[in-house]
C-alpha cells in the first residue's frame, strides 16, 4: 500500500543529499515573449497542429501610455510529489530518479485521468491520426525536462533556444550549480499554486508582478484566435477526444450538442471495440 500511495516513482528527491533533482527557473524579467522555447520544444518533438508542451501565457498591464506585457512559460512542473502519478490507473506515468516525470506511451490508455488531475494544465492527448504513422496516438503527451537531451549533457531544446537566458536548467540539488545559485539569490521566487502541495520544480522570479499567474485561469483568458484553433484540432482529429466539445454559438445549441455527443459515443464504442481486438476502424 505504502509504494502505490504515490504511485510507481521515486520518492521526493528535493534537498535530498546525494541525490540529483532537476528543475528550471524562469527569469519573467528577462522573457520578451519571443516563442523561441516553445517553438524550439515542437520541433525537437514533432508536435501535431493544435499540441504544445511549452506554450506563453500573455497579458498586457496598465493604462497608455505605461503599459507592460506580461509573459508567462508554462509547462509541466516535474513535481516532487505528482498527483499525475498518483492517478494513472495504468502507471503509464512515472518519476524518474533524478525527478523527471515521465510517460510511457505503450502503457497508456488515453483515459485523462493525468490530464484532470494536473494542477497546471500541463498535459494534452495527442491525435488519433499523425503524419508520421510511427509517432504515438491517442495517449497523454507532456513536456518530458527534454530527458534524451539531459541524459547527454545537453541542455532541454527550450532553454537552448531562449534568446535572452531567461529559462535556466540543472541540478538544483547541487549548491554550486547555476539554477540553484538563481534560485538561492532571487529575492522574488515563487511557484505556481504551492497551495496544492505538489512541491512544482519550476521557479518564476518575478511572478509577484501579476496577472498571468494562476493557468486554471487560463482557460477563460484565451483569445478568439486561440479558441477557433483549438476548435479546428477537435474537428479535425477523430478519435478518443471524449468531452471536446467545440465552442461557439452553433456548437452549444441542442442539436449540435446532440451530433457532437452522438460522434464521441461512436468513437468510444469503435476504441472500445479496437483494444478487445473486435473492431478495426476503417
Amino acid at each position: 500500500m505504502s509504494d502505490r500511495s504515490y504511485g510507481l516513482q521515486e520518492p521526493p528527491s528535493l534537498g535530498v543529499a546525494g541525490k540529483k533533482r532537476y528543475a528550471m527557473a524562469i527569469d519573467l524579467n528577462r522573457c520578451t515573449g519571443c516563442g523561441a522555447c516553445s517553438t524550439a520544444c515542437k520541433v525537437e518533438f514533432d508536435l501535431p497542429l493544435g499540441v504544445w508542451r511549452i506554450w506563453l501565457k500573455e497579458e498586457n498591464r496598465g493604462t497608455f501610455p505605461h503599459t507592460k506585457k506580461v509573459v508567462v512559460p508554462t509547462l509541466c512542473n516535474h513535481c516532487d510529489y505528482p498527483i499525475c502519478v498518483r492517478n494513472c490507473p495504468t502507471e503509464a506515468t512515472y518519476k524518474h530518479a533524478d525527478g523527471f516525470v515521465l510517460q510511457r506511451p505503450n502503457r497508456c490508455i488515453g483515459c485523462r485521468a493525468c490530464i484532470i488531475s494536473c494542477p497546471y494544465n500541463a498535459r494534452h492527448l495527442l491525435p488519433a491520426v499523425r503524419t508520421d504513422q510511427e509517432k504515438p496516438t491517442s495517449v497523454t503527451d507532456k513536456c518530458s525536462f527534454c530527458i534524451h537531451r539531459v541524459s547527454r549533457g545537453l541542455e532541454p531544446a527550450c532553454v537552448s533556444a531562449c534568446t535572452s537566458r531567461a529559462m535556466i536548467f540543472g541540478d538544483i540539488n547541487d549548491p554550486e550549480s547555476e539554477v540553484s545559485r538563481t534560485v538561492q539569490a532571487s529575492k522574488d521566487v515563487s511557484t505556481l499554486r504551492p497551495e496544492m502541495g505538489t512541491h512544482p520544480q519550476i521557479y518564476y522570479i518575478g511572478l509577484s508582478q501579476g496577472g498571468v499567474s494562476d493557468p486554471v485561469s487560463g482557460y477563460e483568458d484565451r483569445s478568439d484566435a486561440l479558441k477557433e484553433d483549438f476548435n479546428a484540432y477537435k474537428r479535425n482529429h477523430a478519435g478518443q477526444q471524449f468531452g471536446d466539445i467545440e465552442e461557439g454559438e452553433g456548437q452549444t445549441t441542442r442539436l449540435g450538442f446532440a451530433r457532437q455527443l452522438g460522434g464521441h459515443m461512436r468513437d468510444f464504442f469503435v476504441d472500445i471495440g479496437e483494444r478487445m481486438g473486435i473492431l478495426t476502424r476503417h
